[in-house]
């Protein structure tokens, strides 16, 4: 395994994954999702799952799958935000009120934010090669 790809491209993926975190969840849909108190947020906590979600997706891409082009890494990255989000969103309905539309909207989000991410990833593993 190449721990430099993994690390870089994880890191940048993890990066983009937090800006487009906040240009979905805070500009595009902060209707949708609106945020309790906005000083209750710990936006390092939220940068370091963002950082160790870009590090699992370049981990899987590097040591696995070999995944070096956009394309392919842009499928591999939506199946990552289908399943992830899927599983997230049934979790936290389990302790709510299911709201099956902001369910469907944030697996939307997240299958699209990480197809973005895992292009990324990917175009960065094949120029490190």
């Amino acid at each position: 395994m190449n721990a430099k790809n993994v690390l870089i491209s994880g890191v940048v993926g993890g990066i983009v994954n937090f800006f487009l975190g906040w240009v979905f969840y805070a500009m595009l849909f902060k209707d949708f999702f609106p945020q309790s108190n906005e000083e209750d947020m710990n936006l390092v906590i939220i940068f370091l799952g963002c950082l160790v979600y870009g590090l699992f997706m370049a981990y899987v891409f590097v040591k696995w799958a070999t995944i070096s082009l956009a394309k392919t890494g842009a499928l591999a990255g939506a199946i990552f935000g289908f399943f992830y989000a899927l599983s997230v969103n049934l979790f936290m309905a389990s302790s709510s009120e299911l709201d099956v539309q902001m369910m469907l909207l944030d697996v939307a989000i997240t299958i699209i934010m990480s197809a973005a991410i895992g292009a990324i990833i990917a175009v960065i593993n094949g120029k490190l090669k």
